[in-house]
């Protein structure tokens, strides 16, 4: 597809103005949502802050773990910047990070847990679009009519009819998102609404490796991301039973 609009000497790239969009977007659904659940304004946009810090470096730290044989042979891959983000990362350090700023703000970090991670799905949504428009995580070659083909790509084969698996991925976040706040507006108990994420989440990208073709490192038959989604489901699981009763317990 394209990846950049160029508009006189202002150059902007589609990848980057959809994470902008993304986060933007993101921001503006959990203010809305939070007002009405009486959370802090000034919290939300600290564990967004926080959350793009430890994103970003959770995405790359994951990256060169999965790269670590490559690096050993060629150090270099640690100061190119150009690419080597892995979404897994980028998911657990914001989850860290946050949950650090709210221990130290003293916040109830499940009741922020739970508005947020809807949002975070509507904002991966976006994000691969921009993967879409750059042509990065590209899926295997098909002959099914609804092949997409790059011409001007620095990441996918050109010229070859692919399985669009960035637009499948981007339909999947905006269901889930559209799913979590269906299910938040019945109210359930704390923490199910982020368990519900982790599992749908971790479900959706556990198939949609399947399609994809791009290099992701992999342990067997299994991709990095497929063995960290087993991880990410369980955990969903597991919080969906015990921290209401944890919650219960404080009370």
């Amino acid at each position: 597809m394209f990846n950049k609009i160029t508009l006189g000497p202002i150059t902007v790239y589609m990848y980057g103005l959809m994470i902008a969009i993304g986060f933007a977007s993101a921001l503006f659904l959990c203010n809305y949502r939070g007002k009405k659940r009486g959370l802090s304004e000034d919290t939300i946009f600290g564990i967004f802050l926080c959350a793009l810090i430890g994103g970003m470096v959770g995405c790359r730290l994951l990256y060169y773990i999965v790269e670590l044989p490559a690096i050993m042979e060629d150090p270099s891959i640690l100061w190119d910047f150009k690419n080597g983000y892995v979404v897994y990362g980028g998911i657990i350090g914001g989850i860290v990070t946050s949950y650090v700023y709210c221990r130290i703000k003293k916040e109830n970090f499940i009741s922020y847990f739970d508005l947020v991670m809807p949002a975070v799905s509507m904002a991966q949504g976006f994000g691969r679009i921009g993967c879409f428009c750059a042509g990065c995580c590209y899926g295997r070659e098909t002959h099914a009519w609804y092949g997409i083909t790059f011409t001007h790509s620095d990441f996918a084969p050109n010229g070859v009819s692919l399985i669009p698996t960035q637009l499948i991925s981007s339909a999947g976040d905006f269901l889930i998102c559209g799913v979590l706040l269906w299910y938040a507006s019945k109210k359930p108990e704390p923490g199910r609404v982020a368990a519900g994420y982790l599992v749908l989440y971790g479900v959706g990208r556990f198939l949609i490796e399947f399609l994809r073709n791009d290099y992701r490192g992999s342990l067997g038959i299994f991709s990095t991301s497929q063995i960290i989604s087993f991880g990410i489901v369980a955990l969903g699981i597991v919080m969906y039973f015990v921290i209401p009763k944890m919650m219960e317990k404080k009370e």
